[in-house]
């Protein structure tokens, strides 16, 4: 009997060290093989349908064909700003990686004017050609990483703006966060995740805060210190995962509940 109960404690104890990210890749994992496969699935069109409570899913469109594409956005925009910098290394660890593709997006590129639009966005009727530019960039992408600076325990008025501009771009997608300044960032980002919620994005608990104090020199010249860097990657871990998934949920087709 106790051997029985100490092997239980040892396969509950092993359950919990599965990190949320591993769970996700799981998850991913039997997206695809649902996907890939045809048993208790309906043959309709050459591409199974997989039935549940009465519903008709295309399986074939969960099945991933193209590299998930990451936007790092830059999030603000005073000439000799600490995000570009900041934003060139993120790059550059990311890059290392195969699982994805990465871009950095600059926001001021895009000379975005406070929010001149006739309509909310999530009416979709963009009539600005800033608007349809900025639109294109972002419809673009699978998931992204904001990287912000903390202006006043917020993010900067100009990424709340870009963020405002749009709507659908941004749905059913997943984030993540580099913050940076005195405190690291933190209240940035948790504005951050409070506009998240509202437009559809899923952000991903792991985040990198860059102190001013510690990670600038001067507060001025950024040099990260080197626990920093696994920071990233832990980050960008589940946010490739999340977004993965994510990926499926807008594929779905619109059949869906036929």
């Amino acid at each position: 009997m106790q051997v029985g109960i100490d092997s239980f404690a040892a396969a509950f104890e092993t359950s919990l060290a599965i990190s949320a990210s591993d769970r996700l890749h799981n998850l991913v994992g039997q997206i695809e093989q649902a996907a890939s496969g045809t048993s208790g699935s309906a043959q309709t069109s050459g591409r199974p349908v997989v039935r549940r409570s009465g519903r008709r899913f295309d399986a074939g469109v969960f099945k991933r064909t193209d590299m998930l594409k990451v936007a790092i956005i830059i999030g603000s925009t005073p000439p000799g700003r600490n995000g570009v910098a900041v934003a060139r290394w993120v790059y550059d660890i990311a890059a290392r990686r195969g699982d994805a593709s990465f871009e950095v997006v600059d926001i001021a590129d895009f000379d975005l004017p406070l929010l001149d639009e006739p309509f909310p966005p999530i009416m979709n009727q963009y009539s600005k050609p800033h608007t349809r530019a900025w639109a294109a960039k972002i419809g673009a992408f699978d998931a992204f990483v904001f990287v912000a600076p903390e202006y006043n325990h917020s993010m900067s008025g100009a990424l709340k703006n870009a963020i405002d501009f749009l709507y659908r771009e941004w749905n059913d997608k997943a984030a993540g966060f580099v913050g940076y300044g005195g405190a690291g960032g933190t209240r940035a980002v948790e504005q951050l995740r409070l506009v998240m919620g509202e437009i559809k994005v899923a952000d991903v608990r792991a985040q990198v805060a860059l102190s001013m104090y510690d990670d600038f020199e001067n507060f001025a010249t950024f040099k990260p210190r080197a626990q920093q860097e696994s920071a990233v990657t832990a980050m960008l871990d589940d946010l490739v995962a999340w977004g993965r998934a994510l990926q499926a949920v807008r594929a779905r087709v619109t059949d869906e509940f036929a």
